[in-house]
């Protein structure tokens, strides 16, 4: 007895006197410290692919660095000697092919330097525009590879760090996957809770809502778009901030590449203390991307079966048709098939305080579709066949 006592719903507890428990009421506190709890080692995870990715990768990247610093500062003396050397000579087409030669071998190691990440400043010689696998960005790599965006701006090139950046993806895609997963089932569950408790729509928007649920639906999906872009626009006006180069549509350009997880990697920040936000906003952007995505998606599959369970009906009646021959009365059956759309389009009558409908209106909606029933299914009238008439004259000519 005191079981079923516990199991009572709310719409009990609402007549007995008690007030239903809100949704804020109902909150457990080990649900969301499980969902803090994935988020987390997501995060764990995340940093501790990063420091392993440094580890294996750093290294390779400053012998490289070093090995096309010194063939640079090599090519670059010879040139100068060869130019010295050459200056009293006399013969003129051999100095300036000579001349050319060695020009175009530093210049192939000038852009080979330049793709490795060295800056051309002789003055400091040569040192490296920025430190690709510094602790941030290598992070940041991390978090793309989980994410499968996959930018192509940091890639791993020693054979270890090839081999696990497979092994750490097999294992953190997944993990990837699932806390996305979750946190657009609490988004979702806020969005429904704030819903709730925002107060009620006007009459006629109510009336509207009820007559038409599909375009209540469409309302909620382009709302959840429409939200998608004002996160987008943040990050832009965030990252207009952060990079000095970049325009507000810049910015906008890359989140939307980023949360799409299309990944050009044709526009990457490259500040590194603000990797961290970035690689928290890319998530939290991928989970609303994917809720909002499937919310669409629904959508296009409710209007896909209104489509089919519209087509049926359509298409049985064109195949009869068509056995039929011309028997069967095309006017009449548009005409029925028109009364039948009105009575399906047709808004839901309700009184004036937008509650339940009074006696007389359902009596006469009741009437009204019994009328129209009664004029569909009445026998329509057989038509004779066309008698053609031929007249044969005979003459004596």
């Amino acid at each position: 007895m005191c079981k079923d006592v516990k199991n009572v719903s709310w719409e009990t507890e609402t007549l007995m006197g008690t007030p239903p428990k809100s949704k804020w009421g109902s909150f457990e506190p080990r649900a969301a410290l499980s969902h803090v709890g994935l988020f987390v080692a997501l995060m764990l995870y995340t940093g501790g692919g990063g420091l392993v990715f440094r580890a294996l990768e750093y290294p390779a990247e400053m012998a490289k660095q070093e090995f096309h610093r010194e063939r640079l500062v090599t090519e670059r003396w010879n040139l100068i000697r060869f130019v010295s050397e050459r200056s009293n000579a006399t013969d003129n087409d051999d100095v300036e092919k000579l001349l050319s030669d060695h020009l175009a071998v530093y210049e192939r190691v000038l852009e080979e330097a330049s793709s490795s990440g060295l800056a051309l400043e002789v003055e400091n010689n040569f040192p490296p525009l920025e430190e690709k696998w510094s602790i941030l960005q290598a992070v940041f790599f991390s978090s793309t590879v989980l994410t499968t965006i996959g930018y192509g701006n940091i890639v791993p090139e020693t054979f270890w760090g090839r081999l696990f950046c497979i092994a750490y993806a097999l294992i953190g895609i997944p993990l990837t996957l699932t806390v996305i997963a979750d946190l657009g089932r609490v988004f979702a569950t806020v969005v429904s809770i704030i819903a709730k408790q925002l107060p009620a729509m006007p009459k006629c928007c109510t009336r509207v809502s009820d007559a038409n649920p599909t375009g209540q639906r469409s309302l909620y999906a382009f709302g959840a778009v429409g939200f998608l872009f004002l996160y987008l626009s943040a990050g832009a006006g965030l990252f207009k901030m952060w990079e000095d180069d970049w325009t507000f549509y810049d910015g906008f350009y890359f989140c939307f590449i980023t949360m799409t997880t299309i990944g050009f990697g044709d526009i990457v920040p490259k500040r590194p203390k603000y990797m961290l936000i970035c690689t928290v906003y890319i998530l939290i952007g991928l989970a609303l991307t994917s809720t909002i995505i499937e919310l669409v998606r629904r959508q296009y599959a409710q209007s896909w079966q209104q489509l089919r369970a519209l087509s049926g009906p359509l298409a049985d009646t064109l195949r009869r048709l068509g056995d039929a021959g011309r028997g069967v009365d095309v006017s009449a059956l548009h005409s029925d098939l028109r009364k039948v759309l009105t009575v399906v389009t047709m808004p839901r009558l309700s009184s004036a305080n937008g509650s339940a409908l009074t006696d007389k209106r359902r009596l006469e909606w009741e009437a009204a579709v019994e009328a129209v029933i009664r004029d569909i299914t009445a026998p329509a009238p057989t038509q004779k066949p066309p008698i053609v008439q031929i007249v044969i004259y005979e003459s004596s000519v």
